[in-house]
């Protein structure tokens, strides 16, 4: 396995073997005929079947040898456990080595391995075909130890890994909520893969790539592919075999290992990303006060700045500032003759709220600037101060009702700023659906939406004047996309009017639900008073 500095490895990787040598080894040579020699073959899955006998006995004694050097992991089932003679790893037969339960493993061409045998298991003591939390915790201490980790460049296991399927292309008929393991998911989410491979599931699913970091609040590293692979020779013809170049991690210049592909997603082990970002943050916490820094998405792309806002010469003055004037009639500056009022619920001093012209749900309201602002960016201290006291009411309001809200911005083609806040039962959906549902829509869309820190704000990622579309759960997530050329202007209606969340796909467009006045004025009395004890507004 030894390669020249920098020449890529050709690599062979193959699923459930199920003891069928002759249909692999001879599929393995016709593909070196016509391509060429590959450096070495990893299976993952089952390697040995029920039937393998036979075949396996004339590769054991030497009167049969494996074409390629060829490495695999360990039984799957109590049946296959007498063909894996030590737990530790060793070679089974001229040109087949068994890897070992669990472990790391580096040829000379310094391509670095991690791999895991078996099946997750629950039970004390663990059955020999299977591995423990213990056992990933093991693996991936041994490996973050180490200075400077960046990833591992494969990680092979048998189970997928739990969710894999996150912000992905479809994996067909495999549901990745139930199917797989959650520790393996744990440990791909730790060890960053380039490549992983799974197989156990009798499909073939080739993931798009995912990223490792946190836009926005990371440095860019380098994306991950899973890739789960068929059986051996199955009927249907699922692909097997799969077949890539690769120069080890260490050998490769760093600024073309971080390259993100077009068709990159969101890491779909976000989840338990977060948690162990929690959990070290905990651990840090009481050495030293951290110092969070964001990311500008102007013109100093990639400088960093302090999350603490204090930057020369950008002291804030004390007195309010006067808001802006509108250039022309606005419907929706209050002293505005054109401002429809019988839709207004609260008015409070900076800020008023109004049932949304058109709405989603009868309770969808909007949250809106007294004078003329154009964006969430542009807004004065004491003005964020009243939003920030709407929005803890209404997820007051709304959580006494059984619901949650969804409320997102449009900063383009619009000219004041109206924060849309919509209700969305809580037995319907979880925010982790809401969330999903926005991305997977966006990806769909070609429009990169991103996570953004739960605690900043978001002019910490927008300048004033940056046209950009941003959604925020009531549990403090946000998403956030910068508009650079156009944007669908019913995006956010459209993703929670979909059959995926509210089921009203017919109300995505707010001028196909206009009511006459006399409805509207109704309805905006009905939730007048329902409000009233959560209102803190002027005028009830």
């Amino acid at each position: 396995m030894s390669a020249m500095a920098g020449q890529p490895l050709r690599v062979l990787a193959c699923g459930d073997v199920e003891g069928r040598l002759e249909a692999l080894f001879g599929r393995v040579r016709t593909i070196q005929a016509k391509s060429g020699r590959f450096d070495m073959l990893l299976c993952v899955g089952n390697f040995f079947g029920s039937t393998s006998g036979a075949e396996w006995e004339e590769y054991r004694t030497g009167v049969k040898k494996a074409p390629i050097p060829t490495y695999v992991l360990g039984a799957n089932d109590q049946d296959t456990v007498r063909y894996f003679p030590d737990a530790s790893g060793c070679e089974l037969a001229e040109n087949i080595t068994y890897l070992g339960r669990r472990g790391i493993f580096s040829g000379t061409s310094g391509l670095q391995i991690a791999y895991l045998s078996g099946t997750e298991s629950q039970d004390e003591p663990v059955p020999a075909y299977s591995f423990s939390s213990k056992d990933v915790t093991e693996l991936k201490a041994s490996l973050l130890s180490t200075p400077k980790f960046k990833g591992v460049d494969i990680l092979l296991t048998s189970p997928w890994p739990r969710d894999v399927g996150n912000f992905g292309n479809s994996p067909g008929e495999i549901d990745t909520k139930k199917c797989g393991s959650a520790l393996v998911s744990n440990l791909a989410a730790s060890v960053k893969p380039r490549y992983h491979f799974a197989a156990l599931e009798k499909a073939y699913y080739e993931r798009l790539p995912y990223r490792n970091h946190i836009v926005l609040q990371e440095t860019p590293q380098h994306v991950s592919r899973f890739i789960a692979l068929a059986d051996v020779g199955n009927t249907s013809k699922k692909k097997y075999l799969y077949a890539f170049s690769i120069i080890p991690m260490s050998l490769m210049d760093p600024a073309e290992l971080v390259k993100q592909p077009q068709d990159v997603t969101e890491n779909p082990y976000q989840k338990l990303r977060k948690e162990a970002h929690k959990a070290k943050t905990l651990m840090c916490a009481e050495e030293e006060p951290a110092c969070q820094f964001f990311f500008d998405l102007n013109k100093n792309q990639g400088k960093k700045r302090p999350s603490n806002g204090k930057e020369k010469g950008n002291s804030q003055p004390k007195q309010a500032k006067k808001p802006p004037q509108p250039t022309g009639p606005c419907w929706f500056c209050l002293a505005s003759p054109e401002v429809e009022k019988h839709l207004v619920v609260s008015v409070g001093t900076h800020c008023y709220l109004a049932l949304a012209k058109g709405g989603l749900l009868p309770d969808h309201v909007l949250i809106l600037p007294i004078g003329h602002y154009q964006s969430v960016v542009d807004l004065s201290s004491e003005v964020v101060e009243e939003v920030t006291k709407y929005k803890s009411v209404l997820k007051e309001f709304f959580r006494s009702k059984g619901k949650r809200y969804v409320l997102f911005e449009r900063n383009y083609r619009s000219q004041h700023l109206q924060l849309q806040v919509i209700p969305v039962p809580l037995d319907l959906c979880t925010s982790e659906d809401i969330k999903e549902s926005f991305i997977v829509q966006a990806q769909e869309q070609q429009i990169e939406l991103l996570e953004i820190p739960e605690h900043s704000d978001i002019k910490q990622v927008a300048q004033p004047g940056t046209p950009y579309f941003y959604v925020e759960l009531d549990t403090g997530e946000k998403l956030f996309h910068r508009i650079r050329k156009s944007f669908p202007l019913q995006f956010g209606r459209e993703v929670l009017a979909s059959a995926a969340l509210l089921g009203l796909p017919h109300r995505a467009d707010w001028r196909q639900c206009t009511a006459a006045r006399p409805e509207e004025a109704a309805a905006a009395q009905a939730f007048r008073r329902d409000f009233q004890p959560f209102d803190f507004g002027l005028q009830h």
